[in-house]
């Protein structure tokens, strides 16, 4: 007999072929897809009693599984903590720009945890609340990887994050990232265009699709990265990238996938480095020209010390 806790669904005619996140939400009502997400990232959700990514389909027939009692509603408001320690770089009509450290979650996972930019910021800036894609999110118009440092974006009023929403969506936002990776081999200056997909095995890494049967098999997004080597110095190089909408893991993925790594990026196939104990990644610029209600900025940040001593 299944635990109470469990969900199941058969899959109908329907939803033949749909991803497993699209199908979860439309067969398990009262569960947003957000939340669906995160729980087949944990292992929450079965198909046919196997894990499967979000991203893969689902055939008519297929038993999906969803066991509740791993996972907790996180759409609750980010937890305010107004004594967080919180570095703001620029502060504007509509607008905001802070540097979040390495270590640190732009967002809390769950309802009720704390230690996140988004704790600080709704603690500092209470107008923040209910605004931005989520109640967790405040304000927030995109995110970093938690062991990436660097500039954030956050909008200050519903009407702001509408514009710098469209905004970034349409490549009006600059933004910049150095990055340090091994030199030798890599030429001066390059695109990189491999479409993107989440990874068939591995929730925490994506895979990029070099062969054409992969683009075939799993439906990857485009994804252009643009960089230029800034100093080489014996083993290693600084490189600043250039995107436009980043997907989850862009450059890291990149990079790995043109044999270069990012330093100490074990996740994409590097050695770790331990005296730096983190992917050698840092968003460094971000811009843009304004808009009614949102002032115009440029905000710059220096490649922290630790990754810029692996060039000493």
């Amino acid at each position: 007999m299944n635990s109470p806790a469990i969900r199941e669904f058969t899959v109908p005619p329907h939803l033949d072929g749909a991803r497993l996140d699209r199908a979860a939400a439309e067969l398990a009502s009262g569960m947003s897809r957000a939340r669906l997400k995160r729980a087949i990232d944990a292992g929450a959700v079965r198909v046919n009693g196997r894990r499967r990514a979000k991203g893969e389909t689902v055939a008519q027939g297929d038993v999906i599984a969803i066991d509740t009692s791993q996972i907790a509603e996180p759409d609750g408001p980010a937890v305010a903590t107004p004594d967080a320690p919180l570095t703001v770089r620029f502060e504007g009509e509509g607008v905001l720009v802070v540097e979040k450290p390495a270590g640190q979650a732009t967002a809390p996972l769950l309802s009720g945890e704390t230690g996140a930019l988004a704790n600080a910021l709704v603690g500092r800036y209470p107008e923040l609340a209910g605004v931005g894609y989520s109640p967790r999110e405040p304000g927030l118009v995109h995110r970093l990887d938690t062991d990436t440092s660097g500039l954030v974006l956050v909008a200050r009023s519903a009407s702001a994050f509408a514009t710098l929403r469209d905004a970034l969506k349409a490549d009006f936002i600059e933004k910049r990232y150095l990055l340090v990776c091994a030199s030798d081999g890599l030429p001066d200056r390059g695109t990189i265009e491999i479409p993107i997909a989440n990874h068939p095995k591995d929730q925490r890494r994506v895979y990029p699709c070099i062969h054409p049967r992969d683009v075939m098999r799993y439906a990857p997004r485009p994804a252009t990265t643009r960089y230029e080597v800034l100093r080489r110095a014996g083993a290693w190089a600084i490189v600043e990238a250039t995107i436009a909408r980043a997907l989850r893991h862009q450059i890291r993925a990149h990079f790995a996938a043109i044999g270069h790594p990012l330093a100490a990026d074990v996740l994409y196939g590097a050695e770790p480095i331990p005296a730096i104990g983190r992917h050698a990644l840092h968003a460094s610029r971000i811009a843009y020209d304004g808009a009614p209600g949102v002032a115009a900025f440029d905000v710059a940040s220096e490649l922290p010390a630790p990754l810029a001593s692996l060039l000493a």
